[in-house]
C-alpha cells in the first residue's frame, strides 16, 4: 500500500512499513492544503494530533483504507465518517501506556514530597524542613476514572505502594483483579484520597469535572490529569482549591494548551494557577518518553501487518 505520514514519527517507521512491503512518503511538515492536494492516491495515513481529521479533509481520499494514529486520543478524528467508509483506525495507546502511568506516578511523589519547591529553596539557601514535610502514598486510597490502557497500566504501578485502588468506567465492566477493586462513581468519590483522570474528550466528559461535581466528594483529595485538559477548566480548578475541595493538581494536560490564544478569563486564572505551590504542571509529555516514541510505532505497524498481510 501506499502510506502518507503526516507527523514527526521516530525513524524506525519508514524502514519497519517498507520491510513489509508498503511505499511510504514521510512528511512530518506538510500543512494540511497540501495534504488535501495529494492525499487521493494513498491507501493509508499516520498521524499525530496536528492535523484533525474531520470530513473535509477525509472525503479527498477515496482509496483510504486506514489511518493509524501515533498516541491514544482520538477527538480529532471523525470516527463516525470513517465507519460509513469503512476506514480502519489503529491507535498505540498501548504503546506509551507505560510513559503516561510513570510519569502521572512521578508527579504524585513530587507534589506529595514537596520536590520543586524544596529543590528551588535549598538552591536559594533556605533549609526549611517542616516546611517540606511530605505525604506518604502507602496506605491512601487512588480512585482510577476511566479504566482502559493507561488507568490500568497506573493501576499496576500503585500497587507496589501499598495503595488501594479503586477504579470506575462507565463503559467498561468486571475491572476487578489484584491491581484494582471496581466500583461505582458514588463509592470512588466517597473513598478516594487521589483522583487520576484516564478517560478520553467526549462531549460527555469535557467540563465533567465542575464545582458541583467536585463538592459531592467526600473528603478534600489530590487531582492527576494526563487525559484531556477540557475535562476541568482553570476557573473550576482554582475554585475548588480556594474552598479546600482539592489538596493540589497535577497537570500534564489544560484546557487550552495554546497560551497565545487564551481568552481574558482563561489568562487571568491561568496566571492565579501557576502561583500555587500546590500545583504542578507538565507540557502534554506524560505519553512523550524516548521509549514510547519507538514503542508506539512497533504497535502501529503491528496492526497493519495483522490487518493487510
Amino acid at each position: 500500500m501506499k502510506i502518507l505520514i503526516i507527523d514527526q514519527m521516530h525513524e524506525s517507521i519508514v524502514p519497519m512499513l517498507e520491510s513489509i512491503g508498503h511505499q511510504v512518503t514521510y512528511s512530518p511538515d506538510i500543512k494540511r492544503d497540501e495534504i488535501i492536494q495529494i492525499i487521493g492516491p494513498y491507501d493509508g495515513l499516520i498521524i499525530r494530533s496536528k492535523t484533525p481529521m474531520d470530513r473535509d479533509l477525509l472525503q479527498n481520499a477515496p482509496n483510504l483504507k486506514f489511518i493509524g494514529r501515533a498516541g491514544a486520543g482520538l477527538d480529532q478524528i471523525d470516527l463516525e465518517y470513517m465507519e460509513s467508509r469503512s476506514i480502519k483506525l489503529f491507535h498505540a495507546a498501548k504503546g506509551n501506556r507505560d510513559a503516561v502511568a510513570e510519569h502521572a506516578l512521578g508527579m504524585l511523589l513530587s507534589l506529595f514530597n514537596h520536590l520543586g519547591k524544596a529543590d528551588s529553596e535549598v538552591r536559594r539557601g533556605i533549609w526549611d524542613r517542616e516546611g517540606n514535610r511530605g505525604h506518604e502514598l502507602a496506605g491512601k486510597t487512588v480512585g482510577i476514572l476511566g479504566f482502559g490502557n493507561m488507568g490500568k497500566s497506573f493501576a499496576r504501578r500503585l500497587k507496589g505502594f501499598r495503595t488501594n485502588v479503586i477504579a470506575y468506567d462507565k463503559y467498561k465492566k468486571n475491572l476487578g483483579g489484584k491491581f484494582v477493586k471496581e466500583v461505582s462513581w458514588e463509592i470512588l468519590k466517597e473513598k478516594c484520597d487521589v483522583l487520576s483522570i484516564h478517560v478520553p474528550l467526549t462531549s460527555e466528559t469535557r467540563g465533567f469535572l465542575t464545582i458541583n461535581e467536585l463538592e459531592s466528594f467526600a473528603k478534600p483529595f489530590w487531582l492527576i490529569n494526563t487525559a484531556r485538559g477540557e475535562v476541568i477548566t482553570f476557573k473550576t480548578l482554582n475554585e475548588a482549591l480556594d474552598r479546600g475541595l482539592l489538596k493540589g493538581a497535577l497537570l500534564d494536560v489544560l484546557e487550552n494548551e495554546k497560551f497565545n490564544s487564551f481568552s481574558e478569563e482563561q489568562k487571568e486564572e491561568f496566571e492565579i494557577l501557576a502561583a500555587r505551590d500546590n500545583v504542578l504542571f507538565s507540557p502534554h509529555v506524560a505519553g512523550w518518553t524516548f521509549e514510547s516514541y519507538e514503542k508506539i510505532n512497533k504497535v502501529l505497524v503491528k496492526q497493519i501487518k495483522k490487518e493487510f498481510l
